[in-house]
């Protein structure tokens, strides 16, 4: 349970950490859009080129980074075979097997994009402070309050969903050793078996889950908290020359990604 990356926050000075939250929020959106925009694997190899050069910025270290892949290996190897078996090609591996060129092809460029896409919206988190996170997405999405939308309320929910997932993470260890203390065993056994294994850590979970947001609200009742209403900001966000470069950077990412989809063929 300690390797769930996402929604931590490692702290330091990096290029990346300083960049302004609402930026990086936009980065990431681009990032994703850049992401489905390939078509062939010249363009997600510039993908992951801007997500290295991104991560060296950062200053995070590349196993924290690839802790939050370990969550979707059994998605990856579940789409894997469904599509090694019931992708339609028509260059045969060998004569007579059903798998073809094309599906290897395919699974391949699926699983490397679904990888990436996991990698940046991590980077994300480790490099942005749940605070940072709720000031940029409320700034940019400060126009919506012409129509009456809440958008501090919004962004504060995504703020305190994100800050819990760590802490679920390490409630969800201290249950699992607590039963396993008293005899329980998560480990062996077929998948039925670990399940049913499982059943009885998700009671506890919700009861300590329900639990701490009553905590939360009592504790912003006790604060006279009332939303957005009359309140003022401590840091207010600015643009540096930071921001610039990350400008740049998305922008000849976007670019790049459309030209190449444009002038080299599909792969798939």
């Amino acid at each position: 349970m300690r390797d769930v990356a996402f929604g931590q926050y490692y702290p330091s000075k990096s290029f990346v950490h300083k960049c302004d939250p609402r930026l990086k929020i936009v980065f990431l959106i681009v990032y994703i859009v850049s992401i489905f925009l390939c078509k062939n694997f010249y363009a997600l190899g510039a993908c992951a080129f801007v997500f290295l050069l991104m991560a060296c910025f950062s200053g995070v270290p590349f196993k924290s980074l690839f802790r939050s892949v370990r969550a979707v290996i059994f998605l990856v190897i579940f789409t894997a075979v469904l599509n090694l078996v019931f992708y339609k090609g028509e260059t045969p591996i060998w004569a007579g097997f059903f798998l073809t060129w094309e599906a290897v092809y395919f699974t391949l460029f699926l699983a490397t994009r679904l990888f990436l896409l996991v990698l940046g919206s991590s980077l994300l988190t480790l490099t942005t402070t749940p605070v940072s996170l709720t000031d940029g997405l409320e700034s940019l999405l400060l126009p919506l309050k012409w129509i009456r939308f809440p958008v501090h309320e919004i962004a504060l929910i995504m703020s305190i969903a994100l800050r819990f997932i760590p802490i679920l993470t390490e409630e969800t260890g201290r249950i699992m050793n607590a039963q396993k203390a008293r005899g329980a065993d998560f480990e062996s056994g077929g998948l039925l078996k670990r399940v049913k294994a499982i059943t009885p850590i998700l009671i506890p979970l919700l009861i300590s889950a329900i639990r701490r947001a009553d905590e939360l609200g009592d504790a912003m009742d006790a604060r006279c908290y009332s939303g957005s209403k009359n309140r003022t900001k401590y840091k207010k966000l600015r643009f540096t020359w930071r921001d610039l470069v990350a400008f740049f950077i998305m922008g000849a990412l976007l670019a790049g990604v459309i030209l190449l989809k444009i002038y080299i063929p599909a792969v798939i």
